[in-house]
């Protein structure tokens, strides 16, 4: 058995088993893609309000609004612009009797009445699972992890078998880059097959290098370490008391302080609440509507005083620890501008083509070579004679 044919078989195993995953991982990456957009597109009657000249609630003023119209939830974040067409959006922490998170709501920036819960919100939650983890009990901490992370392997061994079996005598780009649709049959669906392949080589290693993030903390310590040459320091533990609690006029400190310096102008904020994980207030924002979501700038505020506690620019940060920070938006291609990120849409919409038609061309393989053992059969083998 030659190399070749090794590597031919294994090519086609992992597509009769991981390829139908990464068909289903891709279309789901897709969606999620887009997510900001198409739910901003489905909530445009409660994200988008009548400009006022009405004085807009402070954050505090809206925290403490909203919390009386949802006793016994606790805001943890608060997203507010700069636009004063944007109503703000605040989220809450997890709910004990829930078992979860409650629903995201919009919120009138001038009386803080609720306008409503975000719509698409469970549906994407249901999606993300579904990428990540299958849908598989434990969600992060389950098997559908490790499985993903599998299959983002089986995905660069694709690449690497798929470039040796189509590797030609003859190199042109003609040969490598466009594919011959005009030939019957098997040659057609190979040629649609590899050359697709081959102009998508780059997305896929790239989202399969990215996605293993996810899957395997030994990789992303590695990759860390790779990008910024340090190990990826483990989540601080809190002990067994109660988080920092935020006074009213913290926060409002924090964001007077805020607005008067590095935040003013701000595109957008997100103010995210000391937490079970985090101890300060953190205001992470994009100075105008142009920035891409990687170039969030950040600042922290003591959750007692409202005191500047520190202040990071994105622009200041080596590109190694930038990619480190937003791995997701690297993942997604939103990292290096829109356009890439579209191109990374696409070759994740098209995951399901390769399983498509390599499922194909290894039923018309298994179909030709039935032929070929039925005409090599000696003259009247197989009938029953008298």
């Amino acid at each position: 058995m030659t190399t070749r044919t090794v590597l031919f078989r294994l090519h086609w195993l992992l597509g009769l088993t991981a390829g139908l995953v990464l068909a289903l991982v891709g279309v789901t990456g897709a969606l999620l893609s887009y997510e900001e957009a198409l739910t901003e597109w489905a909530n445009a009657d409660r994200a988008f309000v009548t400009a006022s000249d009405a004085p807009r609630l402070s954050p505090a003023a809206l925290k403490a609004r909203v919390e009386a119209q949802q006793p016994g939830r606790v805001v943890s974040s608060l997203a507010l612009w700069g636009d004063p067409e944007r109503s703000p959006r605040i989220r809450f922490a997890n709910d004990p009797a829930m078992g979860a998170r409650p629903p995201t709501l919009y919120l009138d920036p001038v009386d803080g009445r609720t306008l409503g819960e975000m719509r698409l919100e469970d549906t994407f939650v249901t999606i993300r699972k579904l990428h990540r983890w299958l849908l598989l009990p434990g969600d992060g901490k389950g098997w559908g992890r490790s499985i993903t992370g599998i299959c983002a392997i089986a995905l660069l061994v694709f690449l690497a078998t798929g470039l040796y079996l189509r590797w030609p005598k003859l190199h042109t780009w003609k040969i490598w880059l466009k594919p011959s649709l005009k030939r019957p049959g098997r040659p057609r669906w190979w040629s649609l097959h590899t050359i697709a392949g081959t102009w998508l080589v780059p997305f896929y290693a790239a989202i399969a290098l990215t996605g293993l993030w996810w899957s395997f903390d030994s990789y992303r310590n590695a990759a860390t370490w790779l990008l910024t040459g340090e190990t990826r320091a483990p989540r601080a533990a809190r002990g067994p008391g109660a988080p920092p609690q935020t006074t009213g006029s913290a926060l409002d400190t924090a964001w007077a302080t805020f607005s008067a310096g590095e935040g003013a102008g701000a595109h957008m904020a997100l103010i995210a609440l000391p937490g079970p994980e985090q101890a300060a207030i953190r205001i992470r924002f994009l100075a105008s509507a142009s920035d891409l979501p990687k170039a969030r700038d950040e600042a922290t505020f003591d959750p007692a005083t409202g005191a500047r506690l520190s202040q990071t620019r994105f622009a200041d940060k080596p590109l190694g620890r930038q990619m480190a920070e937003n791995m997701l938006e690297v993942h997604r291609g939103r990292f290096f501008g829109g356009f890439v990120a579209f191109l990374f849409f696409a070759a994740s919409l098209a995951m399901p083509l390769f399983a498509a038609t390599g499922l194909t061309l290894y039923v018309l393989r298994r179909g030709a070579r039935r032929r070929r053992l039925m005409a090599a059969a000696p003259a009247g083998a197989g009938t029953i004679r008298a």
